[in-house]
């Protein structure tokens, strides 16, 4: 199979638009970046500007054996350049009922331009046995329609074993919605369901008690709510259209909508009560709107508890100068009135660090940078770090145990070898030799690993050192 540059360019076209959507505050008052990592025995740093990849770097082979503070890694999936050896934009860890250790992740960044590869190079979701997480063994390829092209929704709910994800991409797509059941073995998920409830797929994500499945086409401004407390038979509860939200996140008792709003360039959360009671045609309430002078496009939302108290962390994409797409922990106590409490920013995200890094590889690309993409937490009470994708600059974690002054802590920026004979990626990555962390990373509390995907190198195991992850 051959990809149509016709519909490539099409979806590049999606990506572009939706990035010049991005409305530059005339003054925005721009935070300073987090303490810089203290880097112990073991690591292999960055020499200058916190979260930076230089030229020199690139040509001279340093950034081939890649960068780590207090992490190492130990244990990969996927050769670069390959399709398993690409890493899209979700990571997740399971243990069934049996005890298997899983992992999940998916390998497009922007489909169908992954498909060119060996007949033997599955694309898909892939699934790892993590029995030992050295030698991650792959067991399946999920290749049903919504599994090939998940774009940013594939969504695991621990509590009932269930995988999903919807059919999308940065524009549109018919939004199937599979299914796969994981509980049993999650080395060899069972599909459940196929059905076309999704509406035009781009995010997805379970409520946290598993029985709802919501779909956001971003764009198109729909949100679609799927009820799948029998797997085998989904249906939609509630749909609405008008509101462009992208990433999002549900509370813990199912009744609060926490959305990064990418048509208003904030936070939207919406009063989601009755369609998690069930209420006949529910009705669905905006509870409050908040925006920042730095926003870009707001990208995901996760709800937690630090010190006792409510708090969201959100993220947004791309951007540039003043408003580069970084991280921000905001106050939800009074969900009414939200308030931004701290950002979490890098040392290259400043604009007064831009003239250093214009000329650095996949820079000032649009669909790249040093930006920021998703984060995740290892759990939402009390998580105690947060760890964030943010491009070139890779996995970044932070401690957020005081809301209002977050650190970095750790990072890893893959090692990325050369590509004989190519001028730039042709795994999806269009940046020649530089990482593309985009992933929200899965966490391992009892044995301190992290794990993420990088589109350039594929799935990575992790592990923090020199005590950071305490």
């Amino acid at each position: 199979m051959t990809t149509s540059p016709r519909r490539s360019i099409a979806l590049l076209g999606a990506c572009t638009a939706l990035i010049a959507s991005i409305v530059v505050p005339a003054e925005a008052a721009v935070p300073p970046a987090v303490p810089r990592a203290d880097c112990g025995p073991g690591s292999d740093p960055e020499s200058g500007i916190q979260g930076r990849v230089s030229t020199e770097d690139v040509e001279s082979g340093r950034a081939e054996r890649g960068f780590t503070c207090n992490a190492e890694i130990i244990g990969r999936n996927g050769t670069p350049f390959t399709t398993g050896g690409s890493g899209g934009y979700k990571v997740f860890r399971y243990i069934d009922d049996a005890g298997h250790e899983c992992a999940f992740y998916d390998t497009t960044l922007l489909f169908p331009m992954n498909v060119p590869k060996p007949a033997t190079d599955l694309t898909g979701v892939i699934v790892l046995d993590m029995t030992d997480p050295t030698q991650p063994v792959q067991t399946a390829n999920l290749l049903t329609p919504a599994m090939q092209t998940p774009h940013e929704s594939l969504s695991l709910n621990v509590e009932r074993g269930l995988l999903a994800a919807t059919m999308g991409n940065p524009g549109m797509y018919p939004g199937v919605v599979d299914i796969y059941d994981v509980k049993s073995d999650c080395r060899q998920p069972v599909l459940q369901s196929t059905t076309p409830l999704g509406i035009l797929g781009h995010e997805a994500n379970f409520s946290p008690d598993g029985n709802t499945f919501w779909v956001t086409s971003t764009n198109l401004g729909f949100i679609t709510a799927l009820d799948v407390s029998d797997p085998t038979r989904p249906s939609m509860i509630w749909n609405t259209r008008g509101i462009g939200i992208h990433g999002f996140s549900i509370s813990d008792d199912g009744t609060r909508f926490y959305g990064a709003d990418a048509s208003r360039k904030g936070l939207t959360i919406l009063d989601v009560s009755q369609v998690q009671a069930r209420v006949a045609n529910p009705v669905v309430t905006q509870v409050s709107f908040i925006t920042w002078p730095t926003a870009s496009i707001p990208q995901h939302t996760i709800p937690v508890t630090i010190d006792g108290s409510p708090y969201l962390v959100e993220i947004d994409e791309f951007g540039s100068g003043a408003t580069v797409g970084a991280a921000r922990i905001i106050d939800i106590a009074d969900d009414t009135a939200p308030v931004v409490v701290s950002d979490i920013r890098l040392e290259v995200h400043h604009p007064d660090n831009q003239p250093a890094i214009a000329n650095d590889p996949g820079a000032q690309w649009a669909l790249g940078g040093y930006t920021g993409h998703y984060c995740a937490v290892p759990s939402r009470n009390e998580p105690g770090i947060l760890a964030c994708s943010f491009i070139l600059s890779g996995m970044r974690v932070f401690d957020i145990s005081d809301a209002f002054v977050p650190r970095e802590i750790a990072y890893v920026n893959a090692p990325i070898p050369r590509e004989p004979g190519v001028p730039g990626g042709s795994n999806g990555s269009f940046t020649p030799h530089a990482a593309y962390a985009m992933s929200a990373p899965a966490f391992v509390p009892e044995r301190r690993e992290i794990w993420y995907s990088d589109g350039s190198a594929g799935f990575l195991a992790t592990r923090l050192t020199n005590d950071v992850w305490t």
